[in-house]
């Protein structure tokens, strides 16, 4: 039924602005705005409520210590789906078809995502994962649609235009989520759900009463009709393609058939968003007979089986060079599982991007899983989300680093996700893996006392140096700025805190590593 609330989200922030000239009439040049260098697209999918990481990526190099504190919900290690060219990580049982995807070198896995001092309230942290600001920041836009406000500096004045017909964004969801919001204005159109798309590119309408409501009604459609120039468009390229292979019976392989339809009908619309739930498994996470089976595991065959068919409609489509995806989460679980075979708010957790134009492999370290680990532990955070981002909107969006810092309001480093010759890096290819056993910090002694040593070897860029504690809070920045290259000490006074594993991060340029310090009585 596309009633008065689905037409409003179907019209989108973007639409609804009273500077809107629905009839596309444009008061200056389309190249005074911005010339879009490539054709290529983000799949963003949200998974809401908080995804455990150490059951889907299982660190199997630590495979003893992760079941003997994971017993409620450990998968067994006969279970687990082994990688190509790693002895190091497994995937879930439930992963089957992404397994296939990664083996073939279409899927990066990055370790350890998170920021520092993480939020366990599911709204604040999403709100900081959508908006990409500090824990202790609240920022009103979000950086999705504060890159399309960079790309598009004037909309929604004059948009949209013969030059430029179609939605900046497109997300499927009850209303606009911060993600794409811009400084001033919503940068996306919504879809309420599947039903509305049908509803609206079929043309259908309940017929309305004869009544002073119905009336109402017909007047609401009428003006509909006249300003939701951006759901034609939608209409139109659903109308130019139409789905080559079968999805799952499923809410999330409905709206990926949806993007993969209107991607391939010619949308030139560069960023959509799907959302699933579910995630949030205090308890009955697993079954508890057998734990390769149960709540998580249905989410994660529901994101398995969904994810290929996408790919594989956009490979027959033959636009699957063009799009890019990555699953998203506003945080993880944490490391010690509960007694209700669940796990509870967390922070880092691993990232999956996909696509052919991907760098396949893992990014990163398995995480540290400490023997005495307590429950209110956490998974050290080795990359900021933010990091992820900055790479896609340079590597994949040819947004310049100037460009990048700004839209993300801060410096984060580079990381290489994109293949050179799909994106838009002048440099050769380079992976981060192959430095993953050069240490470039030492710490000394270890465990320790009060003092601890730290040999730091630089690669003469810029460098940030940090002790965090094991729920992921920073308690020390020791040292941040160009750090000459070569060997440089320091050290950190633990006087003031507390027996127990500390985490000190190095980050310089790409490089980045982590390594677990004790302190002892």
């Amino acid at each position: 039924m596309m009633e008065r609330r689905s037409f409003l989200h179907i019209a989108g922030a973007g639409m609804a602005s009273s500077h809107l000239n629905p009839f596309g009439k444009k008061s200056t040049s389309w190249f005074d705005y911005f010339v879009p260098s490539n054709d290529h697209v983000l799949v963003i999918i949200q998974l809401e409520g908080g995804n455990d990481g150490l059951n889907t990526l299982i660190p199997i190099d630590q495979y003893d210590v992760y079941a003997s504190i994971r017993k409620s919900v450990a998968i067994k290690s006969s279970d687990v789906l082994a990688l190509n060219n790693t002895n190091k990580a497994a995937l879930h049982p439930s992963y089957d078809e992404i397994r296939g995807l990664y083996n073939e070198g279409r899927i990066k896995f990055i370790q350890s995502v998170g920021y520092p001092n993480p939020n366990y309230s599911h709204f604040r942290s999403t709100d900081i994962w959508m908006s990409g600001a500090d824990a202790d920041e609240i920022i009103p836009s979000g950086w999705a649609g504060r890159y399309l406000n960079y790309e598009f500096p004037n909309y929604p004045n004059g948009f949209p235009t013969a030059a430029a017909p179609d939605p900046l964004s497109v997300e499927i969801g009850y209303g606009q989520s911060l993600t794409f919001q811009g400084p001033t204005t919503g940068m996306a159109v919504t879809i309420a759900d599947p039903d509305s798309f049908n509803a609206l590119i079929e043309d259908i309408e309940t017929p309305l009463p004869n009544t002073l409501a119905g009336n109402k009604q017909a007047y609401l459609r009428l003006i509909r009709k006249q300003s939701n120039l951006y759901g034609d468009r939608l209409k139109l390229a659903s109308k130019n393609a139409r789905n080559l292979t079968s999805y799952p019976n499923n809410t999330l392989a409905d709206q990926l058939k949806i993007v993969a339809r209107l991607i391939a009908g010619g949308l030139k619309t560069n960023i959509y968003k799907v959302s699933i739930s579910g995630f949030d498994n205090h308890d009955n996470q697993v079954n508890e007979a057998n734990h390769s089976i149960g709540t998580h595991a249905n989410l994660l065959r529901t994101i398995s089986t969904s994810v290929k068919a996408f790919m594989d409609d956009l490979e027959a489509l033959k636009v699957g060079h063009r799009v890019i995806g990555m699953t998203v989460s506003e945080f993880g679980r944490r490391i010690v599982s509960n007694a209700s075979r669940g796990t509870d708010h967390g922070a880092a957790a691993p990232l999956m991007v996909f696509g052919n134009a991907v760098q396949g492999g893992i990014l990163g370290n398995t995480p540290t899983i400490p023997v005495n680990a307590k429950v209110e532990d956490n998974i050290p955070m080795q990359y900021d989300f933010r990091s992820v981002y900055g790479s896609i909107l340079e590597q994949w969006f040819c947004v310049n680093k100037q460009d990048v810092q700004k839209v993300l309001t801060h410096p984060y480093q580079s990381l290489h996700i994109i293949q050179p010759k799909y994106g838009c890096l002048a440099t050769p290819s380079h992976d981060e893996n192959v430095k993953l056993g050069k240490e470039i910090i030492k710490a000394y002694p270890n465990p320790f006392t009060s003092i601890v040593n730290f040999d730091i070897e630089s690669n003469g860029q810029y460098a940030m140096i940090s002790i965090y504690n094991p729920m992921g809070q920073l308690i020390a920045n020791l040292y941040q700025g160009i750090l000459s290259q070569g060997a440089h000490k320091i050290y950190w006074n633990s006087e003031d805190h507390a027996v127990g594993n500390y985490y000190v991060r190095v980050q310089m340029g790409r490089d980045q590593q982590v390594k677990m310090i004790s302190k002892v009585q």
